[in-house]
């Protein structure tokens, strides 16, 4: 039986109001000014390196599709943050590389620090109109809000930059747990936060294959926010499909 079913089986979603609700990040509640290949292209050229952002950011789409999972828990504090930091630099560097610029830096990791940095300020991300003013809501209505992210330590002072922070009890992030979304393992250790069950939280994000089939089959309400209206892969998977967070009556 689709999950879905269930729900409407036991009322989550029409009578009943989920006691924690989980949010994506990246794409969920806060997206990327421009994109990717635009922003390294901007950092390269001011290191006197120059590109083409459109061959750039396709190059670190590939880039970071083909990367594992960034999920390590076997470090912590600056320990974990340099792997974190090398992990990116690896997808920054074969993305580079893919263009034919790797070699024209002459010191590649000291202009990635510098890049790296700057994704963990306000200035390269911005935060969906919608969220807010729902995030509030909630908030008023005692529902518990936690931030479930495949991002990094970063996350925190992006939170804290974009005013986000005061709206989350938890956070959980794939590098502090050992578990990347979809696996089911990291949506139960964000539950561990609250001493729930899978089946009294929502969790809602736009990845569709991390997302949706990650908290469905860990047995939360999985709801795929498809701000861009794509068409849905496997109907019956997501327990609701909604294009903004507004849509989502509590």
């Amino acid at each position: 039986m689709a999950w879905a079913a269930v729900l409407a089986m036991v009322g989550i979603g029409k009578n009943q109001r989920p006691e924690a609700i989980f949010l994506d990040a990246v794409g969920t509640l806060f997206g990327i000014r421009g994109n990717v290949g635009e922003i390294y292209g901007n950092f390269a050229a001011q290191a006197g390196v120059i590109v083409d952002s459109t061959q750039l950011d396709q190059a670190f789409m590939i880039s970071f599709s083909q990367a594992p999972k960034l999920n390590s828990s076997l470090a912590m504090g600056e320990e974990l943050v340099a792997l974190e930091r090398a992990w990116w630099e690896s997808v920054a560097a074969k993305s580079f590389a893919a263009v034919g610029a790797l070699g024209e830096f002459p010191n590649f990791s000291a202009f990635f620090q510098t890049l790296f940095d700057h994704f963990a300020l306000a200035d390269p991300w911005y935060v969906y109109e919608d969220v807010q003013q729902v995030l509030a809501s909630w908030q008023q209505m005692g529902i518990r809000l936690g931030v479930l992210s495949n991002f990094d330590s970063r996350l925190y002072p992006v939170l804290e930059a974009l005013k986000l922070a005061d709206f989350f009890d938890s956070v959980t992030i794939s590098t502090h747990v050992g578990a990347a979304k979809p696996d089911p393992d990291i949506f139960k250790i964000a539950l561990e936060h609250y001493d729930l069950e899978p089946i009294q939280a929502w969790h809602i994000g736009d990845s569709w294959s991390e997302d949706v089939v990650g908290a469905e089959r860990a047995g939360l309400g999985a709801i795929w926010l498809n701000r861009t209206g794509k068409s849905t892969p496997r109907p019956g998977v997501a327990f609701k499909v909604v294009t903004r967070l507004t849509e989502l009556s509590l």
